[in-house]
């Protein structure tokens, strides 16, 4: 079996949803600008009208002689140009079941894209060969990776784009509860430079949230890169009395090794980083720092199905859990399936953004009753529904 090309294409839909769609948006470290402090809630979901959006989704394909494809995406325009430039190129003719091999080429030959685009760009077509390679053995990717290791997978609700007015906050997480999840996540608005009142806005989302979701499901805070290392150790001092799982990436990744390896040693709460770190040396320097209590590298991200294995592999010698930023859920379960539940112990499963991000699949793999089950379908497990699409166009 060999490639024969590699796809990239965009699809348009209109989804439908009552309202705004984005209510609220989270901290930023570009916040410390007040013009940008004053910018409101998302908008890359253009509204078209009243309760319908317009999605656009792009994705790679690869081809073979063989009639089998696989996918990959969602992606942006940026990575659909390295892969269709930089990346593709390299891989036609070649064998596309040799995944390790062709991860180890387009590695080798990135030598300016360890991170970023390129790197996202790497791990979408990784992602791509899995599914590929699923499609042809005519099973998951998680049974070729050596799963399952279990059938069920937790799944913690990521609220990210949700109001964090009291009241709303109470009444979004009583829901969340209601629907089975033992764990949410929900996201500042305020940084370190926001004085007495972003702190108390700060520890007012943490106290609402305890108070609404009780003393036995888990709370998760997350800080997005805005905060400073003694502002993260004082916010850790009084947000303990609420519980936190962890707080979740308090600074910029290139401050994560010697800022959160300090963070660690004096904060009563659980440090959670590495979203935005890339492959398996990224995420070994916050290793061997003792940068993080959790690991979260993203797999679209962080070089794909093939390098997040690897990351899980070294975590386990540090006995650290690996819980992937919930970004590419189809692809994720299917590692996390594949390892133990003392290295993976649950998925995250960010509400909004999975309304987006797979709108365009027949079947999206979603929580029931706060649990993902495992499917046999082959490859990563999802197909394009070609009824929600209004357009089609190539990328590249």
């Amino acid at each position: 079996m060999r490639i024969t090309k590699v796809r990239l294409f965009q699809l348009e839909g209109v989804m439908e949803f009552p309202g705004d769609f984005w209510e609220e948006r989270l901290v930023r470290p570009i916040d410390i600008y007040p013009e940008r402090k004053a910018e409101g809630a998302s908008r890359t979901t253009p509204k078209t009208a009243d309760g319908k959006y317009r999605i656009e989704s792009g994705f790679v394909e690869v081809e073979t002689d063989e009639g089998v494809s696989g996918l990959g995406g969602p992606i942006g325009g940026d990575q659909a140009q390295v892969i269709a430039r930089q990346l593709a190129p390299l891989i036609v003719g070649e064998d596309p079941r040799a995944t390790e091999r062709l991860w180890d080429i387009l590695y080798r030959a990135q030598v300016h894209g360890r991170g970023g685009t390129a790197m996202m760009a790497l791990s979408a077509l990784d992602c791509a060969l899995w599914d590929l390679k699923g499609k042809w053995a005519g099973a998951p990717i998680y049974r070729l990776l050596g799963g399952p290791t279990r059938t069920e997978i937790p799944a913690y609700a990521s609220a990210l784009g949700y109001s964090i007015e009291p009241e709303r906050v109470r009444e979004r997480a009583k829901q969340i509860v209601s629907q089975g999840y033992k764990a949410t996540k929900w996201f500042f608005r305020h940084g370190h430079l926001d004085g007495p009142e972003g702190i108390r806005k700060n520890l007012e989302l943490a106290r609402t949230l305890r108070d609404a979701v009780g003393d036995d499901v888990d709370v998760m805070l997350d800080a997005w890169m805005s905060w400073s290392v003694p502002y993260t150790i004082m916010m850790a001092e009084r947000l303990v009395e609420y519980r936190p799982r962890w707080i979740e990436e308090p600074l910029m990744a290139d401050k994560e090794r010697d800022g959160c390896a300090l963070i660690r040693r004096r904060s009563p709460v659980q440090i959670a980083t590495g979203e935005h770190q890339y492959t398996r040396w990224g995420l070994k320097g916050l290793m061997d720092s003792g940068s993080a209590d959790i690991l979260q590298p993203d797999i679209y991200w962080a070089g794909g199905i093939s390098e997040v294995s690897k990351i899980c592999a070294i975590a386990s010698t540090y006995d650290l859990p690996v819980i992937p930023h919930g970004h590419s859920v189809p692809a994720t379960v299917q590692v996390i399936a594949s390892q133990p539940a003392n290295t993976c112990p649950i998925q995250e499963y960010l509400i909004k953004w999975n309304e987006i991000h797979q709108f365009f699949f027949k079947e999206p793999v979603k929580p029931v009753n706060g649990v993902i089950r495992l499917t046999e379908k082959p490859g990563v497990g999802v197909e394009i529904d070609e009824s929600k699409i209004v357009e089609r166009k190539d990328l590249a």
